[in-house]
Order: structure tokens, then C-alpha cells, then sequence
């Protein structure tokens, strides 16, 4: 596997790690104020997207989109965000994050200033949610690369 020694996604899961594949793996990322904050990582050290091959390219974004989907089924948010900035860490990333009209800074980005207070008690309630979010992961994700 092409591994940098000085990446935090290649010596880190970079968060609680849901499931991993030959390939990618998928984590819930601790990001205060955003709880349902996931993140598909590449397994082997890629900067870019156009980095990987056209068939891995595909089984990256399967794996998002999956991602997406068993997140709007499970919480039904707002909205999804998909991001892929990888400025603070160049190791091939997406981020996949529920977004709620009640969040702190909905409508704009996890990474803007924040718009309003935090509403503690919908980000608990939100939190208690996500040991079942997980487990629907992990069995589609599991699913998935068994097809």
C-alpha cells in the first residue's frame, strides 16, 4: 500500500472507524457541533481524485453515494453536504454530513462562522441516533462490497 509517513489518514483511521474495505474505509468523524459527520477515506495514499483509476474512481463514489443514502433513510436531514477538499490533509477524503435547518450554521458550510447558537439538546438526540445509523452502514457497506 503506498503509505506517507507524515499523513494522519495514513497512520490514523482519522476517526471511529465504521467499516473497512480492501479499498476505503468509512469513519464518523468527531466534528463538534456536527454529529452525523462521515468521511470515506481512501486506503492508500492518493492527493486527488483523478489520482485513481476510472474503475476505482467508481468504487469511491458508490461508496459515498451509499453513504448518502443510508444517511437520508436513517435521519432524514435537511440536507446531505459532499465535500472533497483534502487543504488540511492531502490524502484522498469525501466528507458525507446531515445537515439540519437547525444546525449552527445551516445554510452555510460546517467550515463557515456560525450562523446561530448551538442547540445542544437536538445535536444529543441527534448523537443517540447514530449507534443504529452505524450498525445500517456497516450491513449496506457490507453488502455492497460483497456484491
Amino acid at each position: 500500500m503506498n503509505h506517507q509517513d507524515n499523513c494522519p489518514l495514513c497512520s490514523t483511521d482519522g476517526g471511529t472507524l465504521i467499516w473497512r474495505g480492501e479499498k476505503l474505509r468509512v469513519i464518523r468523524a468527531a466534528e463538534e457541533g456536527f454529529p452525523a459527520f462521515y468521511r470515506v477515506v481512501w486506503a492508500e495514499h492518493a492527493a486527488e481524485f483523478s489520482d485513481l483509476s476510472a474503475t476505482d474512481r467508481i468504487h469511491c463514489m458508490d461508496a459515498v453515494a451509499l453513504v448518502e443514502r443510508v444517511l437520508r433513510e436513517q435521519l432524514a436531514p435537511t440536507k446531505i453536504n459532499l465535500a472533497a477538499l483534502g487543504n488540511m490533509v492531502a490524502h484522498l477524503h469525501w466528507h458525507v454530513i446531515a445537515r439540519y435547518d437547525w444546525d449552527s450554521h445551516f445554510p452555510a458550510s460546517v467550515w463557515a462562522p456560525a450562523v446561530r447558537e448551538r442547540d445542544p439538546l437536538r445535536e444529543a438526540q441527534l448523537a443517540q441516533r447514530l449507534p443504529q445509523v452505524d450498525a445500517q452502514l456497516q450491513l449496506a457497506l457490507s453488502l455492497w462490497a460483497a456484491a
